[in-house]
């Protein structure tokens, strides 16, 4: 192993897209192998941003005669807000000791936390499980959010004669007009909820459009699948009440990246019934399984997916400091 303090940290605007290939394909194999998650296209277009040289952050090299790349970390800004985007090194993530990670992330944190302007940093470092990146987050005073990722098997046909249609609604799949409307639900619905708490995109309308936006465009959550993302209406006035948006991470695997109830309605079966068509339908189109993440304190959500057959496969933290807050 090589002493931390003989590592090389260096800027990683300084570095090419080619020169890191090497790194993110080793990463796009093992988010294959530990979560069924085709990677690559989120790293290819990593590689462009990489090749523009505008993304803060850091490279961990071998000590001078070798000058191997060992690990990178990021962070993209958001106003006012810095996003923790990714920390890899070959060889970890599997374990509670990350030391090559460990030292990206205390020079990031570091960064970040001097820069003027930046009130808040945000990190949801998936691949790590809980407790692997405790130590540099928590020397920075951030406060840990655990969250589980969990999966259902489609293999075999879903059970749902114990449902009641719920009635006065109709289910229609997305369209682009629903983009506006639905990211005022979206709003809606986190109002005052725990994680709003881990992503302030929740905590106003711009926030909301401007994560519905990432969803649909870009690939850091899989492939935007319009057919297969549902929006549960109100028959009588056309007002959303209920919406689960899905992308699929490979061919045969799908990930429900939002599933909202309207606050009032909850607790009446329109989840479920939604989940539940979602499952269905989506399994006729060849997907043999289904991902997606929960906090750990939300258990009423843990409990529908479970009845749904959802299992933990991970458990990872998401991590917050945000400086009103404790300044306040």
């Amino acid at each position: 192993m090589i002493p931390l303090q003989q590592l090389e940290i260096l800027d990683l605007r300084h570095f090419s897209a080619q020169q890191l290939s090497p790194l993110l394909r080793d990463e796009a194999t093992r988010w294959q192998r530990r979560l069924h998650w085709d990677y690559t296209l989120a790293s290819a277009t990593l590689l462009e941003y990489l090749d523009g040289r505008i993304l803060p952050g850091y490279v961990a090299l071998s000590p001078a005669g070798d000058h191997r790349i060992l690990g990178y970390a990021f962070s993209v800004f958001e106003a006012a807000k810095a996003v923790i985007g990714d920390v890899y090194a070959f060889d970890e993530t599997e374990s509670t000791r990350n030391p090559v990670c460990d030292t990206l992330l205390h020079h990031l944190i570091e960064l970040l936390q001097a820069t003027p302007g930046i009130d808040r940093v945000e990190s949801q470092l998936l691949m790590f499980p809980t407790g692997a990146l405790s130590q540099p987050f928590r020397s920075a005073g951030f406060r840990s959010y655990p969250r589980l990722f969990m999966t259902a098997s489609l293999s075999s046909p879903l059970n749902t004669s114990h449902l009641t249609p719920v009635q006065n609604h109709s289910l229609q799949s997305w369209q682009p007009e629903f983009y506006e409307p639905a990211a005022a639900f979206i709003h809606r619905c986190y109002a005052g909820h725990m994680d709003a708490g881990i992503n302030d995109q929740y905590q106003t309308l711009h926030g909301s459009q401007r994560f519905l936006h990432n969803i649909i465009r870009f690939p850091g959550c899989g492939i935007f699948d319009p057919e297969h993302s549902w929006l549960m209406r109100n028959s009588q006035t056309r007002s959303i009440e209920a919406l689960l948006l899905s992308s699929r991470v490979q061919p045969d695997v799908a990930h429900i990246t939002q599933l909202c109830v309207e606050p009032a309605l909850r607790g009446r079966g329109l989840g479920r019934q939604l989940l539940d068509h979602h499952a269905t339908n989506i399994a006729r189109a060849g997907v043999k399984s289904l991902s997606l993440t929960v906090t750990e304190a939300n258990l009423p959500a843990i409990q529908l997916y479970e009845r749904n057959g959802f299992t933990t496969l991970h458990r990872f933290e998401a991590m917050v400091w945000d400086k009103k807050v404790r300044n306040g």
